[in-house]
């Protein structure tokens, strides 16, 4: 779009309304001198009902203007809306992020301790459930996290091909773009490290 519609429009000037001619006394005059008075008269009423046409097209100028402004801006303000949406939904796989780390972090550590701790004989401790509760958390982690990886990438596919829509039909401007993922990016960092960590509890089970 032009810079012109950043602009707000001048406003026409106050229109400066002038009195009425007035109607000639023909009264007492010749009918060709009254026929030219009346004539002029005429045309003065009718240079008056110009400027005032003149006036109201101004007026309807600065109105379209006014209108085709309010539409840029709203084309602007859903534009920032799918950024807004797509920001809300990063700080939404953000949140699922430090919850699966948490339970991956949480368990893995619980796991270690009790193993580590029957092996070396610190912890005479006959049965497994500690460490089948850590792995528990572990597996509980990377699931959520599986979870939240498929709702993120199925949500930003679906307002990437709105906007895309919207974009194509006029109604917004597509001059921002979507960057790279970083949080996605993380969150499949972590899923790798958490299947990692799955595969280290398992061997250190089948190795007990």
């Amino acid at each position: 779009m032009s810079s012109q519609h950043d602009e707000t429009p001048a406003r026409p000037k106050r229109f400066e309304d002038t009195q009425l001619p007035a109607i000639p006394d023909v009264g007492l005059l010749d009918a060709d001198v009254a026929s030219v008075e009346l004539s002029q008269h005429r045309t003065k009423l009718s240079t008056h009902r110009t400027g005032l046409s003149e006036h109201r097209t101004d007026l309807s100028e600065y109105r379209t203007d006014l209108s085709t402004n309010r539409t840029e801006m709203s084309m602007r303000r859903t534009g920032m809306s799918f950024q807004r949406t797509r920001l809300s939904a990063e700080r939404t796989l953000m949140s699922v992020i430090r919850t699966a780390l948490s339970l991956i972090g949480f368990g893995f550590t619980i796991f270690q301790v009790f193993s580590r701790g029957r092996e070396s004989g610190v912890l005479n401790i006959s049965t497994a459930a500690p460490s089948n509760f850590g792995m528990a958390l572990v597996m509980l982690g990377v699931l959520l996290l599986i979870v939240g990886i498929v709702y993120h990438i199925n949500f930003m596919r679906t307002l990437r091909a709105q906007r895309n829509a919207m974009v194509q039909h006029g109604l917004v401007h597509g001059e921002s773009g979507y960057p790279v993922s970083y949080t996605l990016l993380t969150a499949c960092a972590l899923l790798l490290i958490g299947l990692y960590a799955i595969v280290t509890m398992v061997f250190d089970v089948a190795r007990g």
